[in-house]
């Protein structure tokens, strides 16, 4: 009767913020204020369940047909992303509050803002493939309008492009949801994969690995996945506060996750492991990893320059998954983890940089870090955690990606393992170059260009400092943290 809560943080944000959407009673103030106060309580409400040991049966909602069902449940992954998810929520929205508080539409961005969080708990809560497709086809739903916020042409673009994507990605996962519920019957999500215990044939099987690349690519649009990654950089039009999420938190690694449970929780890594299926996701994979970095490089935009970075980065998540292996997927586990502080807090600093002295590309930088020494130090600190330093939590999770691909074994792991030497130069080169600027301007650099010019204050500096401090502490004490994913990666929660 305990998982009837499991409900609570879904269902409380969403009403809230069609509610708000809604009614035109609040004012600005009272948005942001009401908005700060609901996700931090559905923010302490999600860590109740988890450290209340609430939800491992599972509630069922209701039923759409006889294998159609709303079902809810929280297993391992589902605790790492609801734990995510419910931490770096709340502190996105204190930033926003100071970010936002001169605009015109405060009331409809909260409201979506906080739409977008109840469909994010529903996807880490959700307990079967059809409850995961039902609130991943919301969330295009809820943030679409926060891609449209500003509504220029710029923004009506973005948005248009991330409609058709999302649409055409859903289609394929569409696709295989159907397939995979007809096969099995119920969809629900099991450590090893439901079909494994399906009695098929050889030409079963073989359909069934069509299929599961057809729904990676589906659920691959949204983790940005070469070469359905054309939305990302596109939708950086969006307010910061909404970047932020899409890039780290909600978004991009809602479809990393989808693609975790397609591959071992729905399929299996023993019907996948040594198929042309593996090969093929493998592939696109690093392609991805490369191609993201390359173009990180050379893209002069601050924000765009993220999101390529972004692109590249999730796709070491994808590395681990595609890897087949409990080792693979304990390391996809840590840099689903770390890349959301990583990433979250770069464009947290990219914003302030962009609220408080207007700049937005990397040449206009020169000298910043003088005017904005905190959040150039936070920056600082995700560059190199990015990078893959040692002391930071970039090493960690890369390290165990690069050991996964070990144990994945053969000529893949070692392809995967060069791939991402080559990314790990690219991202020194294009995140560095930012510090570089900011720190060491040059011999031709004037002080006047940047006078008046200072941080922001403690709403948007408390998240960036707080964030990047964990980089630093996960970097040099992540064990707990690390035998937690070897848990869930084993089988044991």
């Amino acid at each position: 009767m305990k998982d009837i809560f499991l409900v609570i943080p879904v269902f409380l944000p969403l009403l809230f913020g069609g509610f708000l959407v809604l009614c035109k009673r609040f004012d600005k103030l009272d948005c942001r204020k009401i908005t700060g106060y609901v996700t931090l309580l559905n923010s302490l409400m999600i860590w109740g369940i988890l450290l209340g040991g609430i939800g491992r049966k599972g509630l069922m909602l209701f039923r759409i047909t006889d294998r159609l069902n709303i079902f809810f449940r929280l297993d391992g992954p589902g605790m790492v992303f609801a734990g995510l998810i419910s931490f770096l929520w709340p502190l996105a929205v204190l930033y926003a509050s100071e970010y936002m508080e001169e605009d015109k539409h405060q009331r409809s961005f909260f409201g979506f803002y906080t739409m977008t969080y109840g469909a994010t708990a529903a996807i880490a809560m959700a307990g079967n493939i059809t409850t995961l497709y039902v609130f991943y086809e919301m969330m295009t739903l809820v943030t679409f309008p926060l891609v449209l916020h500003y509504k220029n042409q710029e923004s009506r673009e973005a948005s248009i492009v991330y409609l058709v994507y999302s649409f055409g990605g859903a289609t394929c996962a569409f696709i295989g949801m159907i397939v995979m519920i007809v096969t099995e019957g119920s969809g629900i999500f099991r450590y090893g994969g439901f079909l494994q215990h399906v009695g098929l044939n050889a030409d079963q099987i073989h359909f069934l690995l069509i299929i599961y690349v057809v729904s990676f690519f589906g659920f691959g649009v949204k983790a940005a996945l070469f070469p359905l990654h054309g939305w990302l950089p596109k939708v950086s039009v969006a307010p910061t506060p909404v970047t932020a999420l899409l890039h780290a938190v909600a978004v991009v690694k809602a479809g990393a996750f989808a693609i975790l449970r397609l591959t071992y929780y729905c399929y299996g890594p023993e019907m996948l492991r040594g198929t042309f299926a593996q090969k093929v996701t493998a592939f696109f994979v690093m392609a991805t990893i490369f191609y993201g970095s390359s173009m990180a490089v050379k893209e002069i935009h601050f924000k765009r320059r993220l999101a390529y970075s972004t692109i590249s980065n999730l796709s070491y998540i994808l590395l681990g998954a595609v890897m087949m292996c409990p080792a693979g997927l304990m390391a996809a586990l840590t840099h689903m983890v770390f890349h959301a502080l990583m990433k979250i807090t770069a464009f947290f600093c990219a914003g302030a940089v962009m609220k408080k002295a207007d700049k937005h590309y990397i040449y206009e930088l020169d000298g910043l870090g003088y005017r904005m020494p905190v959040t150039f130090v936070c920056f600082t600190i995700a560059a190199l955690s990015l990078t893959g330093t040692p002391l930071f939590c970039g090493f960690i999770s890369k390290w165990f990606i690069a050991r996964g691909a070990l144990a994945g074994g053969g000529r893949l792991g070692i392809i995967a393992i060069g791939v991402m030497m080559v990314s790990a130069l690219l991202t020194a080169i294009y995140m560095m170059t930012v510090v570089v600027r900011a720190f060491y301007p040059g011999k031709d650099f004037d002080p006047e260009n940047i006078s008046g010019i200072s941080d922001p204050t403690w709403r948007m500096l408390l998240p960036i400092t707080l964030i990047s401090s964990l980089i630093i502490f996960f970097g040099i004490y992540s064990g707990p943290l690390i035998r937690f994913f070897e848990q869930i990666a084993k089988g044991v929660i």
